[in-house]
């Protein structure tokens, strides 16, 4: 599973300056990333929506690298985005698959920085050309952050700039994504839902011992869950003994929310989660819930304090 996924919307890789070499240093920079270079992915616009929706599943962190066309993305991005925020997945009733991924755009700009405002020949600012992005991370309930751009990123030979000076400009640039980025997921939003994607790994394979959750739980846990509640780590281990005898291993829990809402010194996680799995009578089970749990970071690690389950009654 990677991290990060940043998907390329330039049309032509090789002929850029500047986008390839923001790319190459960001996949030396940052760990677990997914650089998606939709011109060499698809120089024929017949976008894999299957596939490019799945490595949107998997991150946490979503950038749209692209070079800014005419005050907008290029054509190879906007088909890519009208084939993959699709209705029901990035919006819709259903459409919650993207709520709470982290959105970072990352742009190169070839006009100068004072043509981009009210008395520029651009008339706007960068951010408000770029809002329509902006919306569309909103209506996909996904996490808006300041955009990184840099100006004067063109090199026309013998005209304007030089190719070292956009160059050094690109570094430069992937720099402040990488820090960028690097505070996100080092953010208690981001240590609570890598909490809960592991938590529901684990549970997926309801191995015979149950050591690997003691970490991830505090040791005055309470469990609350339609089979009663249970108190502390020994309380947890008669839950995961009754699990084991109800369930067959190798279920699959899919995760369809995390909502990570800080409250005063503490922080909830409100999760939705369906259970497709087999009972140990052979029983074929397919459950929608809802999971609030409380979370400790005073030990730098989050750690469980309270944790309730609620079956989604249709």
């Amino acid at each position: 599973m990677s991290k990060i996924v940043v998907i390329s919307g330039h049309p032509n890789l090789e002929a850029s300056y500047t986008n390839k070499v923001i790319l190459d240093q960001l996949e030396q920079q940052l760990e677990s990333v997914d650089v998606r270079r939709l011109d060499t992915l698809y120089p024929d616009y017949q976008i894999d929506v299957e596939v490019e929706q799945k490595a949107l599943l998997e991150a946490q962190v979503v950038i749209f690298q692209f070079p800014f066309y005419w005050y907008s993305v290029p054509a190879l991005l906007k088909k890519w985005i009208d084939d993959v925020f699709s209705f029901n997945f990035a919006y819709g009733p259903e459409g919650d698959k993207l709520k709470g991924k982290d959105f970072i755009i990352s742009t190169t700009i070839g006009g100068p920085a004072e043509s981009y405002n009210p008395l520029g020949y651009n008339h706007f600012t960068v951010e408000q050309m770029l809002h329509p992005l902006q919306q569309l991370a909103y209506l996909a309930g996904m996490n808006y952050h300041q955009p990184v751009y840099t100006n004067g990123m063109v090199y026309i030979p013998g005209v304007y700039n030089t190719q070292q000076g956009v160059e050094e400009k690109a570094r430069d640039h992937a720099k402040r994504i990488s820090q960028q980025v690097a505070r996100l997921l080092e953010s208690p939003e981001a240590k609570i839902t890598a909490l809960v994607k592991t938590w529901f790994e684990q549970m997926d394979k309801l191995e015979g011992d149950c050591g690997a959750f003691h970490p991830m739980l505090r040791n005055d846990v309470v469990i609350t869950v339609p089979e009663g509640e249970f108190n502390g780590i020994a309380g947890f281990n008669d839950w995961y003994k009754m699990l084991r005898e109800t369930f067959k291993p190798n279920s699959a829990h899919r995760l369809e929310q995390v909502v990570v809402n800080p409250k005063a010194d503490e922080y909830y996680a409100e999760i939705r989660v369906r259970l497709t799995a087999e009972t140990t009578q052979g029983e074929h089970i397919n459950v929608l819930v809802n999971e609030e749990w409380k979370v400790d970071l005073a030990s730098g690690e989050p750690r469980i304090v309270t944790y309730k389950v609620e079956p989604v009654v249709s």
